[in-house]
């Protein structure tokens, strides 16, 4: 089985550098932070390589308060949260305006993994601006229901369902959401939780 491990950062990964330097049938994509490289590189390397199965690990932030930093979870439904048009103080989804647009990707089929069907499956949100303020936080729930966010989970599912790749986005709770409060992050404690997590899993498959 040939699988693929993408991340944004090399940081969220590092903990697994080992496993990785011993099971050569893995492959490291750090694709960079966002929505568009991590698309356009998760398209390039399905082109140049038939991938058995595809994992996303990285870090989240929390809508949910039943999911405090440390948390890791199966996002199986993510949305593009920001895809739309403004009236106004009103959002207007983009499938308000284009009927089959497509901003919501949802994992019907995951890998039959036991560690992976342990985790807290949730709905996240991706964006380009993680929020930090009481109304948006406000609006982007009411809108979407999301439990977490990140910056690239929509991005990976859509290519990994448009390249035919059986995947998971597996990540880790950093923060709450809320107005920025950096002193209340909890990143390494969220790097070996995702770790812990994520050896569990790649040993299983």
């Amino acid at each position: 089985m040939r699988i693929l491990v993408v991340a944004a950062t090399a940081r969220e990964i590092a903990p697994l550098n080992s496993l990785f330097q011993v099971r050569k049938n893995i492959d490291v994509l750090v694709t960079g932070v966002g929505m568009v490289p991590t698309a356009a590189r998760c398209a390039r390397a399905f082109g140049q390589t038939g991938y058995d199965l595809a994992m996303n690990f990285g870090m989240c932030g929390s809508f949910d308060p039943a999911l405090p930093p440390g948390t890791v979870v199966h996002i199986v439904s993510d949305e593009i949260a920001e895809l739309g048009a403004e009236d106004g103080d009103a959002f207007v989804s983009i499938n308000e305006i284009v009927s089959t647009a497509d901003r919501l990707v949802q994992n019907t089929n995951p890998p039959a993994n036991d560690a992976l069907a342990k985790l807290p499956a949730v709905t996240g949100i991706t964006v380009n601006t993680v929020h930090g303020n009481a109304a948006s936080i406000a609006a982007v729930v009411a809108r979407c229901r999301p439990q977490v966010e990140s910056m690239e989970g929509a991005a990976f599912m859509f290519a990994c369902r448009l390249s035919g790749v059986p995947y998971a986005q597996v990540r880790a709770v950093s923060n709450a959401i809320e107005r920025r409060n950096r002193g209340q992050w909890k990143v390494p404690e969220a790097i070996d939780a995702l770790a812990a997590a994520a050896r569990t899993i790649l040993e299983t498959v």
